[in-house]
């Protein structure tokens, strides 16, 4: 009878029929002469199984009332049943409970504290998995491989070096043979703690190595931006036809996102597909970043089928990701139909879409989606702000600046944001209201150097440039260090306030004081600078000896300074320069063909026209935002179809007429030698 009830019981567990398993051992134990069946092992091995089928079933209830009857029948120190009490109670999310099992058992045996101590680490309780293993030493319990491997794993994601060397050097006392997941977890604490020296060291003398070896070690690297000898590890991990797993891939790409390797991340991404790898979030995520940075809308496209096909595309953060990459490659269309067909949009989500539309100026759709967040209740945070601040600088709307200055103000959270202020000092800077943004500026009890450059660069557009030198040299008294932006904006500022002695000390101390490389647009400030001073010589000087290529604008630069000043070699020479380049831009055609005109040069001005029309480039009529209350407005240069033309062509003829009363003289340009063309 017993037999055939033990046979039941077996296959009841077998088929995961609890009920019928639990009744079958109730017969059991009710079954005559109980008390040598209750000490047999058979019935030990039957609350075994029991509590195995609990564990993996989530019964915590009947779990609990079998516990209870191991308890009545004083088989709760029993070495067979412990592991599985501790497993179930465990597996319950009952941890406090696995550890009082655990601690009354007094069992010597390792097992059950590795148990517990892998059941706080899982459930991300580092600490108190700590804790357990220190009371498992302290009773003289002497751990395994088994034990370190969690232990470790929590020293490392808690970043407690100290006491992962303790364990490491409990490690090495014990004498332990080899273990490989010992030694990877050994690699994983050193690389997450830092200290990357000992990781490789480590990782080095490893006799046998597995993808969890290659990933711990090159995850190391690549957290402390040591992307050459992650990248060095992963192409030799290839060499050694060791099999590379998802979290290496993404691990790798994602250090090529982070130091601008883009099409590294896309041909990883190639090589993931080739490969037949499964793919997760993490990969479609840094695929599309890769895309959205520069702007491969037809890769970004293929990427997002992928992620389709995988049912990648269900995660939030992936739907994030494409509003991002289509806001980014400029196709505002699709970027809109991902973003209506997110459910439960996050601020997140709302910050994608929103700085999307920022990203390509369109500050009056921003500011409508602005609105639509707070109507759905969701609280934006300092991102957004940030994100569509600058477009209102960008485009000089100051009346939306203004309504998002009085929500930071409204707004208790954003008063430690100095990069929100810096953003609004920025933007009535460029709105022509540099007195608003001194304001703000004095408000501030703690500056960068951004929050200087946005008035220095401020100072320069409205011509103060004294104004703007004596604010720089306040930023170096504040031991505030500039970067490369601080200076294109104080150069500039001397450019247009034709401050020649300040702006060459500036340049001369970039590096030999600052520590910064002049770059590209460095030497053409320089170049302004000169240019608009009349020294034409210092000027060609500059572009003649600079480590760089001129650019289009530089001769451009050199053209006008030369009209200005009346140099027709240096201008003729320059719009040589320029015709070579062939450039896009149709203002530098118009420039040039100025400049033939001024010196009767008819043949240059025919052959400017000829290319011109050869390349393809168009003159772009002039262009002009007008702000009408309601919203900004575009008006072309004679434009008859604004239905606000004729109200705006009194107005224009209203301020021509005060022109002319103050005493300006108009300067036609010859743009009409170019009417044939535009």
């Amino acid at each position: 009878m017993l037999v055939s009830l033990l046979t039941s019981l077996k296959e009841s567990t077998t088929l995961n029929n609890l009920s019928k398993a639990l009744e079958t051992f109730s017969l059991i134990i009710h079954q005559p002469h109980n008390r040598s069946l209750s000490s047999s092992d058979l019935l030990l091995q039957s609350l075994a199984s029991l509590f195995v089928f609990c564990s993996q079933a989530n019964a915590t209830s009947q779990g609990k009332q079998l516990h209870g009857y191991v308890i009545s029948s004083g088989f709760e120190t029993s070495p067979v049943l412990v592991p599985k009490l501790v497993t179930f109670y465990s597996a319950s999310n009952l941890l406090n409970d696995a550890l009082l099992v655990t601690e009354t058992s007094n069992i010597l045996h390792p097992l059950p504290w590795n148990l517990v101590i892998s059941g706080y680490v899982r459930a991300g309780l580092r600490k108190d998995g700590l804790s357990v293993y220190r009371k498992m030493v302290c009773r003289g319990i002497i751990p395994d491989n088994f034990t370190y491997p969690s232990v470790l794993k929590a020293c490392g994601e808690e970043f407690d070096m100290n006491f992962g060397r303790e364990v490491h050097e409990s490690i090495v006392k014990a004498g332990l043979e080899w273990n490989l997941f010992v030694h990877n977890a050994l690699v994983f604490m050193y690389s997450k703690c830092g200290d990357l020296n000992v990781a490789r060291k480590l990782f080095d003398e490893m006799p046998v190595r597995d993808c969890v070896s290659w990933n711990s070690i090159i995850s190391g690297y690549a957290s402390k931006s040591m992307s050459r000898e992650a990248f060095e590890l992963f192409d030799r991990m290839r060499d050694e036809n060791v099999q590379v797993n998802i979290i290496t891939w993404n691990t790798v790409a994602g250090c090529y996102l982070k130091t601008g390797g883009y099409l590294q991340v896309l041909n990883l991404i190639s090589q993931l597909r080739i490969s037949g790898a499964d793919w997760d979030p993490v990969a479609v995520i840094n695929g599309l970043g890769a895309c959205s940075h520069i702007g491969v809308l037809n890769t970004g496209k293929e990427i997002h089928g992928l992620a389709i096909r995988t049912c990648c595309h269900a995660y939030d953060n992936v739907k994030n990701a494409l509003i991002t990459m289509y806001s980014r490659c400029k196709d505002l269309k699709h970027a809109r139909v991902v973003f209506n067909l997110v459910e439960n949009k996050s601020v997140i989500t709302w910050n994608s879409i929103i700085s999307g539309f920022a990203h390509w100026d369109d500050s009056e759709e921003a500011t409508f989606l602005f609105r639509e967040m707070l109507i759905s209740k969701i609280e934006p945070d300092y991102v957004t702000i940030a994100s569509i601040l600058p477009v209102c600088a960008r485009v000089a709307n100051l009346q939306h600046g203004k309504e998002f200055h009085c929500y930071i103000i409204k707004h208790e959270e954003f008063k430690d944001y100095l990069l929100l202020y810096n953003s609004l000092i920025d933007m009535y800077a460029r709105s022509g209201k540099i007195l608003l943004a001194k304001r703000l500026f004095d408000y501030l009890t703690k500056r960068d150097e951004v929050t200087y450059t946005s008035l220095i660069a401020g100072y320069g557009i409205q011509g103060e440039g004294q104004m703007a030198v004596d604010l720089f040299e306040e930023m170096i008294q504040s031991n505030i260090k500039p970067d490369h932006v601080t200076m294109v904006a104080v150069l500039s500022a001397c450019s247009h306030s034709a401050l020649v002695d300040q702006g060459q000390a500036l340049f001369k101390k970039m590096y030999s004081v600052y520590d910064i490389n002049p770059r590209l647009e460095h030497f053409s400030c320089m170049v302004d600078l000169y240019g608009r001073a009349g020294l034409l010589g210092k000027a060609k000087g500059i572009i003649s000896t600079m480590p760089y290529d001129p650019t289009p604008a530089m001769w451009a630069t050199i053209i006008g300074a030369c009209r200005i000043h009346g140099n027709k070699e240096l201008g003729e020479f320059a719009a040589e320069k320029l015709l070579e380049m062939r450039p896009r831009n149709s203002g530098y055609y118009v420039l040039m063909a100025n400049l033939y005109a001024d010196y009767g040069c008819w043949e240059k001005l025919a052959e400017v026209r000829i290319l011109m029309r050869e390349s393809g480039v168009n003159k772009v009529p002039g262009c002009a935002w007008l702000d009408v209350g309601s919203g900004f407005t575009e008006f072309l240069a004679a434009d008859t179809k604004n239905i606000k033309a004729v109200e705006m062509y009194n107005l224009l003829d209203g301020l021509s007429k005060q022109l002319k009363e103050a005493g300006y003289v108009m300067s036609y340009d010859k743009d009409e030698l170019m009417g044939g063309i535009a």
